[in-house]
This record gives structure tokens, C-alpha cells and sequence, in this order.
């Protein structure tokens, strides 16, 4: 079995690192690059750095923070936000990005997926899917920054990507981020059985046994936090250990 990856996840609104509940109320939580070097130190196995505004505000992710970012740390770097054509994949894998994350610009154009599969390999783009309960066992796909409804279910928006040649995908819930309550493992189990490519689960990590939960019970590749990290609440080396304990495999 592959090791499980754990990824420390840096929303980046103007500049710093900022955190909310449900995509709302930010709260400052620190200098991306900062964070980024304390992580990549700490044991992190990639890191993950949106530009969460980007999108809603039509303009380009930050690239001199991305540049600053791929300078100091040496994991896998993603990056996404802003980003809506293949040019604007290259500026940031120029850059230092090892893969862009794209979730708006996909939904409106899904044949950029294909493209930048076909331009930069499948393992570079990574679907990002901000996803909301709408009724039982369905899912509808957000975008803006969990702005806008489309409407788009998430399991058959999930598997048009993968055919298109996403290589990864990024699942967050948007009703369980920030609350620290777990995640949701509904979601990320019906995601994962309906895609062969992984799935980093995102969205209300709170506690080490949420993240040995969603991997064991949710099929996830990999986990995402944000809170219980930027906050020293646990350390990645506390959360390694734990999984390890759980026979989860991690590397050390």
C-alpha cells in the first residue's frame, strides 16, 4: 500500500495566509512563504497553496509568492486560484510549481483539463472540487470560491475530469470546512469509488482520528488541514505517528 500523504493546505487571501468556517469569516493565520518553510521542515509530504480570491476577483494568482515559496521548500508544491488558461499553468510550473489546481476555470472551460494533461503530463493538474450537500448521497460542485452554485453533481463532474485527464482530485466540503468536526467521509468514499486517480480529502480536520477515518473509511489518498496545523494545535510528526500507530502507512 502506498504511503498516505498529509498536506498542510495555505489559503492565501492578499498576500497572507488566512483561514475561515465554511469558506467565510478569514481570519490571518501568517506569511505564506514563512509557513511554507516551517512545513517543509516539519515533515510535510506536499504542500498546498490557493489563492483563494483569485477566481472571484478575476485576477491572476500571486505569482512572485508562488516564486518566493518554490525557492525555500523542496516537497511537491501545488498551486491554484486565478489560473483559466494553459499560459497561465506554464507562469506558475515555471515558477516552481510541481502542479496547478484548477476548479473554476475547469467548469467553464472542461476542455482546459485535457489540454494541460496533454501539455504538461496528467500528474501536473490536479481538479479542485468545492463541493456542498444537497440532499442525501448528492453533492452539487461550488465555484468562486464557494460563491456560486452550479448546480454540476459532483460524482459525474468528477469522473468527466478524470476521462478529460485530471490527474488528481481535491475534494473539499464546503459544509464540513473549519468546523473541525471531521470530514466528510460520505462524500469522499462515493468520490473515490468513482475514480481511479486520488482523492486528497479536504475540509474539517480537527483531530488526528479524523484523518486515520476519512483514509481508512473515506478511501482518501491523502489529507488536507489548514486549522489544526497554522495553529499548533498538532504537528505533522504528532499526526504521522498516530496514523502509524492505526497501521496507516506514512512516511516518517
Amino acid at each position: 500500500m502506498l504511503a498516505r500523504r498529509i498536506i498542510p493546505c495555505l489559503d492565501v487571501n492578499k498576500g497572507r495566509v488566512v483561514k475561515g468556517v465554511n469558506f467565510l469569516n478569514l481570519k490571518d493565520a501568517g506569511d505564506p512563504v514563512e509557513a511554507a518553510i516551517k512545513y517543509n521542515k516539519a515533515g510535510a509530504d506536499e504542500i498546498v497553496f490557493l489563492d483563494i480570491t483569485a477566481s472571484f476577483e478575476k485576477r491572476k494568482t500571486i505569482v512572485d509568492v508562488v516564486k518566493k515559496t518554490a525557492e525555500k521548500v523542496f516537497i511537491p508544491l501545488t498551486v491554484g486560484g486565478g489560473i483559466k488558461t494553459i499560459k497561465d499553468m506554464e507562469l506558475l510550473l515555471f515558477n516552481g510549481a510541481d502542479k496547478v489546481s484548477i476548479n473554476t476555470a475547469a467548469v467553464k472551460e472542461p476542455l482546459l483539463i485535457k489540454e494541460g494533461a496533454k501539455r504538461f503530463g496528467s500528474q501536473c493538474i490536479v481538479l479542485a472540487v468545492d463541493a456542498k450537500r444537497k440532499k442525501k448521497n448528492k453533492w452539487v460542485v461550488y465555484i468562486y470560491g464557494g460563491r456560486e452554485n452550479t448546480d454540476i453533481d459532483v460524482i459525474d463532474w468528477v469522473k468527466k475530469a478524470e476521462s478529460l485527464g485530471a490527474g488528481e482530485i481535491l475534494l473539499t466540503s464546503m459544509d464540513a470546512d473549519g468546523t473541525k468536526e471531521g470530514y466528510d467521509i460520505d462524500l469522499t468514499c462515493k468520490v473515490a469509488k468513482s475514480v481511479k486517480i486520488p482523492v486528497i480529502a479536504s475540509g474539517g480536520a480537527g483531530h488526528p482520528e479524523h484523518m486515520y477515518r476519512v483514509l481508512k473509511y473515506g478511501l482518501a489518498d491523502a489529507v488536507l488541514a489548514a486549522s489544526i496545523f497554522h495553529y499548533r494545535e498538532y504537528t505533522i510528526k504528532s499526526v504521522k505517528e498516530y496514523l502509524k500507530k492505526k497501521n496507516i502507512p506514512v512516511r516518517l
